[in-house]
């Protein structure tokens, strides 16, 4: 019934569309299927149509027509979410915002710069690099800046930069209406009423269309440098991560793999020179005297835990494919089977519980008998778990569901997340009365007074 009565709401518009975008507006199926489907194991959901957008007032234009007749609308970026966040659950319109990719502008004194939501991170330092500055925000995939925005991505960098949070000034957004907001100016602080800014980061869709956004930026380092620590067992490595945090050492990244993703990333990435053990890798930035004593300092502490003495990455080429192998490590838990699809999830606690979440994780894993990368930005808390099974194995499906949900109440009896950077999407929602209790209710009162139709992104964040 749902699926028929979106099909006789979108009809009239798909008609308005096509004469208006031509050839923007596409309904061909593999077109809607690449639209309707992210990296996550969730469900392709297509939409009915997609039009690719090239400024703000169209998406506005689009927004206000959907709007008109109860039409859902999923904004898409590079589909690269990981929680089913694209799907489209009611049908609908997808306003793909891919060809709004401009720089639009870079205001290097302030160290700040303005660009549309189609830009990615990788296109923003290309552009960036000849003024010496940079984007630190990098969650692996080469997401669009408007997405990450969405999202309220974090990644690799956050321990010494922070997330999307704490790295947008301000956002362009199309409401649910159909209006054209801005939500903040350039300055860095303000009291003025709301912060819309962060109402709308964060908020998956579900609130508006963001189409551009403005973004804090940061010098080059003078020295970055890399190292490679590995250990005997997975406890030595998250001590190792949490005794470096708690002694103020400005580390820029700390990752950890497990030994299962250790030995993955080896294989798949040609990584030579290391053990299938548990591994943590560092990064570094700062002045040469300052990289120097960050360096001696963390593997002071890393020796104490029995780490390995540090093997270092210093030139730019060493350091890429050491970053690049980590980020790889999605496609290098599929490699493990032939028949496997990755289920990827993620939870956030406390870093004094840190120890404690991943190495019940790991013993759970053992426990079910799942093959599984751990991974994760744990200098603030924050793993990742790669579950490798057969999607047409209903045991195998139903293991790694039980232990992610384990994994998620543990988090939460922590007083830590469900979900650390990947998002609520379709998959956490089950989670949200859980971690929020009452706050829930103020959740579905702003989502009621933004989209009263209920037409932004539906079925995403919030429980119906």
């Amino acid at each position: 019934m749902q699926a028929r009565e979106s099909a006789s709401k979108t009809a009239p518009v798909l008609d308005i569309l096509k004469e208006r975008f031509a050839d923007r507006l596409s309904t061909a199926p593999a077109v809607l299927e690449r639209h309707g489907q992210d990296e996550s194991y969730h469900k392709a959901l297509p939409p009915e149509g997609v039009v690719f957008a090239n400024s703000t007032e169209e998406v506005a234009e689009v927004v206000t027509l959907c709007a008109a007749h109860g039409v859902p609308v999923i904004p898409f970026g590079t589909g690269t979410s990981l929680e089913g966040h694209i799907g489209a659950v009611m049908g609908g319109i997808c306003i793909d915002l891919s060809n709004m990719n401009a720089v639009l502008e870079v205001n290097a004194e302030d160290l700040d710069c303005r660009v549309q939501a189609g830009v990615t991170r990788k296109q923003l330092n290309t552009h960036l690099r000849d003024q010496g500055l940079f984007f630190p925000i990098d969650p692996g995939a080469d997401a669009s800046i408007g997405g990450m925005a969405a999202t309220r991505a974090s990644g690799t960098n956050a321990v010494r930069y922070g997330t999307m949070r704490e790295n947008v000034l301000s956002l362009t957004v199309v409401t649910a209406s159909g209006e054209i907001i801005r939500t903040a100016r350039r300055a860095r602080k303000s009291s003025a009423g709301y912060d819309l800014t962060r109402l709308f980061v964060g908020s998956e869709g579900t609130l508006g269309v963001i189409t551009e956004v403005a973004l804090k930026l940061y010098g080059i380092p003078e020295a970055v440098s890399a190292a490679v620590c590995q250990f005997d067992d997975l406890e030595s490595a998250v001590s190792t991560v949490i005794l470096t945090i708690q002694s103020g050492v400005p580390m820029a990244r700390i990752e950890l793999l497990n030994a299962d993703q250790m030995g993955a990333c080896i294989r798949f990435s040609k990584l030579e020179g290391y053990e299938t053990k548990p591994t943590l890798f560092f990064e570094f930035h700062g002045s040469e005297t300052g990289v120097k004593e960050q360096a001696e300092m963390v593997e002071g502490i890393a020796t104490e835990f029995g780490g390995s003495a540090f093997q270092w990455a210093e030139k730019a080429e060493d350091r890429n494919k050491l970053w690049e192998a980590r980020h790889n490590v999605h496609y290098a838990i599929k490699s493990m089977r032939p028949d496997c699809e990755v289920m990827a999830t993620d939870i956030c606690v406390p870093i004094s519980r840190l120890a404690e979440a991943i190495l019940e994780a790991q013993k759970d894993l053992i426990e079910c008998g799942l093959t599984a990368g751990i991974v994760g930005h744990v200098g603030d808390g924050n793993f990742h778990v790669g579950y490798c099974i057969d999607p047409n194995n209903d045991a195998e499906v139903k293991a790694a569901k039980g232990h992610n949900e384990r994994m998620v109440f543990r988090a939460l009896e922590m007083d830590g997340t469900c979900t650390g950077e990947h998002g609520v999407g379709q998959g956490k929602i089950r989670y949200m009365e859980a971690e929020h209790g009452l706050a829930l209710n103020t959740m579905q009162a702003i989502k009621q007074a933004l989209d009263p139709q209920g037409i932004m992104n539906p079925g995403k964040v919030l429980p119906s």
